[in-house]
């Protein structure tokens, strides 16, 4: 136990870093009523604290590089936990996105680097192949977990609990066992801190993930509903490439700093190391199905087969197991097999249960083989995160564990954004659009129907249930004789929506395989930290 205590402590962080953004996801509409505010506040609520993990999160890195990576996953922690206690007694809105948005995403961005290169300190070799599996296992199973416990905690109690209970953790048990967590050896850092890179960096990350977290609302390309228009289009690509360029930016000033002798905030030596290339490029992938995938659950569990969270996440609960247990199932083969054959198979196996669930999508849901795809894709998943903490942190020195920790993080961001940004927009667009073709196609509605729900679908369609659907439609004042088609052409494009954004995810999930080619060909699990 002693042993294994390190771990225990850093994957509890990892729990409630996790499982934080589920449970407001499924809570929203509860928090809405309760704050008084709106759904489209909760939104950017969301949205903000995506965004600032994103932004400041190798900024977060490089300080745990300078002050120490135990230090750092101290003072995130402390910093976390007061934004959760400001969240769970939060009076209104304005606490709750302080608290929760910015205070709390500022302190996952000094934890989640130091998670990873604690872990890399803590353990070698077999072990750390299991520690990372562990890491990844519950990683995955707080992200599956969350809607079940944030809906149950939501429905018995109060969404605020959850909150408390994350402060409660953090205060009662995270901090007093963080003294059995090593700290390591760190590069040693020269010269004042990285602050333009910092600054760069943030911007970089905050234009890419603000673009793409906002895509399945503004539309990618055609305008849906943005604050503003670029030349008649959306504004999300324009964002997207201006992210890019100070992207660029950033890495041009990192060379330069480095030639000047002093430390970047990320060391462009590592980006050169193919294998870690690989690992970052996987785990976006990894993320991708994950958020993906997420985002469309609860809409089709919740909108077309009328299960409240919690319900919800008792049918996700398949997901939530088998990739914990495959995590810890991977993490002891990474002994035998090599991580591109494990990942290779991960992505093969969670995409053909992505498969499977595009098949499961239907009115009533075929709960045999619903539950079944929901175990394939967490058999898959379980599988391929088992690898990546211990790719990415066996491709360099262990001093340069926090900046790798940093990169992560990014990556997570990343995958995470692009796979809510490409399956939404295929969901929102492809509603539209697809509703409005079940219309023309069908001869009871006339001409003029067809006209008017063009007009009023043209800056987007909303995801509802059929019984709101219905109200809403004869509230617009559609003929009685109508109401029934023009709800059935809606429930019959949603269904088709659905089953393209997952289509989405699965197509990226095969093509990722595209980018295992760098991976390690010999197994991990027994080699010692590099260079021993």
């Amino acid at each position: 136990m002693r042993k294994w205590l390190p771990i225990i402590v850093l994957g509890l962080a990892q729990f409630v870093m996790v499982i934080d953004g589920t449970v407001m996801n499924v809570s929203i509409t509860t928090v809405v009523a309760d704050l008084g505010t709106t759904v489209s506040a909760m939104q950017l609520a969301i949205a903000t604290f995506t965004l600032t993990m994103a932004a400041f999160m190798l900024a977060g890195a490089g300080i745990g590089d300078r002050i120490g990576r135990r230090r750092a996953f101290v003072v995130g922690n402390i910093i976390y936990g007061v934004g959760s206690f400001i969240t769970a007694v939060a009076p209104g809105f304005a606490a709750l996105f302080v608290g929760w948005s910015i205070i709390e995403g500022l302190g996952a961005v000094l934890v989640i680097p130091a998670i990873a290169a604690l872990a890399a300190t803590n353990y070698s070799g077999r072990d750390r192949a299991i520690a990372y599996g562990i890491l990844g296992g519950v990683a995955g199973a707080a992200a599956a977990a969350g809607p079940l416990i944030g809906g149950w905690v939501t429905s018995e109690f109060s969404w605020r609990w959850v909150f408390a209970a994350e402060t409660i953790a953090i205060a009662a048990i995270i901090l007093p066992l963080t003294s059995k967590v090593r700290d390591g050896a760190r590069k040693a850092a020269t010269g004042r801190f990285d602050y333009l890179g910092a600054a760069l960096s943030a911007v970089a990350m905050g234009l890419i993930v603000l673009a793409l977290v906002s895509a399945s609302t503004w539309g990618i390309i055609r305008p849906i509903n943005p604050p503003f228009e670029v030349f008649g289009f959306s504004p999300v690509i324009p964002i997207v490439l201006a992210g890019v360029v100070v992207g660029r930016l950033f890495f041009a000033w990192e060379r330069r700093v480095e030639a000047r002798g002093r430390s970047p905030l990320v060391g462009m030596d590592l980006l050169a190391i193919r294998p870690l290339r690989a690992g970052l490029g996987s785990q976006m992938i990894l993320y991708f199905i994950i958020a993906g995938t997420f985002f469309v659950l609860p809409l089709y569990l919740q909108t077309v087969l009328g299960l409240d969270a919690f319900e919800s996440g008792l049918r996700m609960l398949p997901m939530s197991i088998a990739i914990f247990v495959m995590a810890l199932a991977g993490s002891r083969l990474a002994v035998r097999v090599s991580p591109r054959t494990l990942i290779q198979l991960g992505l093969l196996v969670s995409s053909s249960g992505v498969a499977m669930l595009i098949a499961s999508i239907t009115p009533e849901a075929r709960g045999t083989l619903f539950s079944l795809a929901m175990a394939v894709i967490g058999m898959g998943l379980g599988l391929a995160v088992s690898q990546i903490g211990n790719v990415n942190l066996s491709a360099a020195d262990e001093s340069r564990s926090s900046e790798i920790g940093g990169l992560q993080g990014t990556t997570q961001n990343l995958g995470s954004s692009l796979g809510v940004a490409l399956a939404g927009a295929v969901l929102f667009i492809g509603l539209a659009a697809t509703f409005n073709a079940n219309l023309r196609d069908d001869p009871e509605v006339n001409t003029n129907l067809q006209a008017a729900a063009r007009e009023a679908t043209s800056s987007g369609v909303q995801i509802v249930s059929t019984d709101q659907a219905q109200a809403a439609v004869a509230a617009a004042g559609v003929p009685d004789e109508q109401v029934d088609n023009v709800v059935d052409a809606y429930s019959q494009a949603k269904l088709q929506s659905l089953r393209g954004a997952l289509a989405i995810v699965f197509l990226v999930g095969v093509l990722g395989l595209l980018v295992t080619g760098g991976l390690p060909k010999e197994p991990l699990g027994a080699r010692g930290p590099p260079g021993a």
